[in-house]
């Protein structure tokens, strides 16, 4: 059975084995094994984003559950701004950004705290600063500004949720590995 590390990637921690600006980066936080063992990251997520990352030992593996449009990745956002049902609606036909249209296969807000939206979005492609570039294409209707990503955790790839906390990571059970792939088609 494959072996399927979940790390749960602190923001302000770069997804690369090296960085030339000498930031920080995933191999600076897991343990040493896994940059010798030469482990990979199935995707990214930007510098400021956190959460769920998987790292396999087999790039065929990449190609599997890397694939676009086969494993939802669910994003709990917080934004600065409403965000409201004509934001929604624009969100589900598609967003034009000079990466292309972007859009989700499902989008809900959790509530509002104060001039904060949260609300949970779920990705099977994503682009470049994918949910982020969604959000600042739309304007908050009160005071006219682009509405603005302050926090993005990714929650869930597949069948698969964050379970460990920031920095941390474990190895996946059998029967998860065992879901995941088949989930991952």
């Amino acid at each position: 059975m494959e072996r399927i590390l979940v790390f749960h990637k602190p923001r302000g921690v770069i997804v690369t084995r090296i960085d030339e600006q000498g930031r920080k980066t995933m191999y600076d936080v897991l343990p040493n094994w896994v940059r010798k063992e030469k482990w990979l990251p199935v995707g990214r997520l930007d510098q400021d984003s956190r959460g769920m990352l998987l790292m396999v030992e087999d790039a065929k593996l990449i190609e599997i559950l890397g694939a676009p449009g086969k494993l939802e990745k669910t994003y709990e956002v917080w934004v600065r701004g409403h965000v409201n049902e004509t934001h929604l609606v624009s969100i589900r036909e598609g967003i034009r950004s000079p990466v292309g249209i972007l859009h989700c296969k499902a989008i809900k807000v959790f509530g509002f705290v104060g001039p904060k939206t949260r609300l949970h979005v779920v990705l099977t492609e994503g682009k470049n600063r994918h949910i982020r570039r969604m959000f600042g294409a739309l304007n908050d209707p009160k005071y006219g500004t682009p509405l603005k990503v302050l926090d993005l955790k990714r929650i869930q790839i597949g069948p698969i949720q964050l379970d460990v906390p920031s920095g941390h990571w474990r190895f996946l059970s059998e029967q998860e590995t065992h879901m995941l792939l088949q989930s991952a088609g």
